[in-house]
């Protein structure tokens, strides 16, 4: 006889519910009582689990913060190459799809929530370290040349363009009234041409292979 699986905990429920609905109509438009009604439970019974829907926005937040952060671990100064460039923004934009609610509204979060800004400073703060350490890694393998503060300025961009591209491209796609939904490769590959200009030999001309396939 087969095993029963066992029912899912109730925050574990009301966790990906949440994350659903803030992903599908953003975080600020949604409610603790739209939650319990999509989950067919009573307030008092979420209420019991999350004081409010700040707490579960942090909740939700900490969980994308340990998904990425081994995408910002210290490189040690190894040689890169592009590859490993397109792959580290694959599987960042990636992350950040899943839980793109925080990036839909993240000034609005961000500024109700000082734990929340906190936390999400530091994160932004340590994705530039990590674009400097893998311009330095590019930059061992010969495949990139820039100065330190072209490196800094990049870093900084990068960032910037990451951290706003699925609400401008969901602007654009609705503007246009395009049925294409998100994709990551297009996502990484807008972000690596920030570094185009900058590239050299063999990784310039694989930045341009791709250009030609998502252009």
């Amino acid at each position: 006889m087969a095993e029963k699986k066992r029912p899912r905990r109730t925050r574990e429920r009301i966790l990906e519910t949440s994350l659903a609905l803030f992903n599908t109509h953003g975080a600020p438009q949604v409610t603790t009582a739209d939650i319990a009604d999509e989950m067919s439970i009573s307030p008092g019974n979420l209420y019991y689990h999350f004081s409010n829907k700040d707490e579960i926005v942090l909740d939700l937040y900490e969980r994308y913060e340990a998904t990425v952060l081994p995408l910002y671990a210290h490189r040690g100064g190894r040689s890169l190459d592009v590859d490993d460039l397109w792959l580290w923004l694959h599987l960042l934009f990636e992350s950040m799809w899943k839980y793109r609610f925080l990036y839909r509204d993240i000034d609005q979060l961000t500024s109700q929530s000082p734990k929340l800004g906190a936390r999400f400073g530091a994160l932004l703060r340590r994705a530039a370290i990590t674009v400097i350490e893998l311009c330095e890694g590019l930059t061992k393998a010969r495949a990139m040349h820039a100065s330190e503060r072209e490196i800094e300025s990049l870093a900084q961009n990068v960032v910037l363009v990451s951290a706003y591209w699925m609400s401008y491209d969901r602007v654009r796609r609705s503007a246009e009234n395009a049925a294409t939904e998100h994709h990551a490769g297009r996502a990484a590959y807008q972000v690596l041409a920030l570094f185009a200009p900058y590239l050299d030999g063999d990784a310039r001309a694989y930045f341009d292979r791709l250009a030609a396939e998502y252009l």
